[in-house]
């Protein structure tokens, strides 16, 4: 595929799962591809591996989103190895699930320095290099449309990228940058791995997804590549569940 031929993207937290998926699906459609991981180098390079198979081009990024050295540092290394920046996907995120009695203020910033300060320091690192017709996706949930116990923090920053990303839109569209937010549902993922549930649990959210399956990466992809691509010219502002039906 050719959709994203002579773009340069990069994607955050794409060592594994949605973001693997999603930088994978970027390489196979044409565009150059930072692959940015926290701690798992190992990943980072396979997915490098799977786009250079396929005829891409790719390198691995370490740096921790949460971190503005480390995001300049980051964006820098793309700009070097490609010449440019088209596409940012803000897709880093940590998360744990509890109760509210267990939420304590460390976990509450970790949660909020990598999930909404990531994708700020990130975006702004981005753009000076972003050039009209860019694109910038950030990772949300479908989640929000059905608030679930023990998540309040994960819940809570994905709110606020949702929304934030609305601001963007409209503060970036003079310039010609679209941003737009994709929510996937209950995806499988190296870390939610929802085959391993006990089968209630694997019941309970499948029957809330209409149809009647849990989401994999590669469910998520095709859904980035569209919005990144110039085919999305008139899309911004757009929050997309790429869900199953999850409700």
């Amino acid at each position: 595929m050719t959709r994203l031929a002579g773009k340069v993207a990069i994607v955050t937290g794409a060592s594994k799962g949605i973001g693997a998926g999603i930088a994978r699906g970027l390489g196979e459609a044409g565009a150059a591809v930072a692959v940015n991981y926290a701690s798992s180098r190992t990943g980072a390079e396979r997915v490098v591996a799977a786009i250079e198979a396929a005829g891409g081009r790719a390198i691995a990024l370490q740096g921790d989103v949460s971190q503005r050295a480390d995001v300049e540092r980051m964006i820098a290394a793309t700009i070097d190895a490609f010449g440019r920046l088209d596409i940012v996907v803000n897709n880093a995120a940590y998360f744990t699930f509890g109760p509210i009695e267990e939420i304590s203020e460390a976990e509450f910033h970790r949660h909020f320095d990598t999930n909404v300060l990531g994708t700020i320091l990130v975006t702004q690192a981005a753009l000076p290099h972003l050039q009209p017709g860019a694109s910038i996706l950030n990772l949300s949930s479908a989640g929000l449309l059905t608030p679930t116990p023990l998540v309040t923090l994960y819940t809570a920053t994905k709110a606020a990228i949702a929304q934030i990303s609305g601001v963007w839109a409209k503060e970036l569209g003079p310039r010609q940058i679209r941003v737009n937010v994709i929510s996937p549902g209950s995806t499988e993922t190296e870390g939610n791995r929802i085959g391993e549930m006990d089968e209630a649990s694997r019941a309970f959210i499948i029957g809330k997804t209409a149809l009647g399956r849990v989401g994999e990466p590669a469910d998520i992809a095709p859904v980035a590549v569209f919005l990144a691509s110039d085919e999305a010219r008139w899309v911004t502002g757009t929050v997309m569940q790429v869900s199953g039906g999850f409700h």
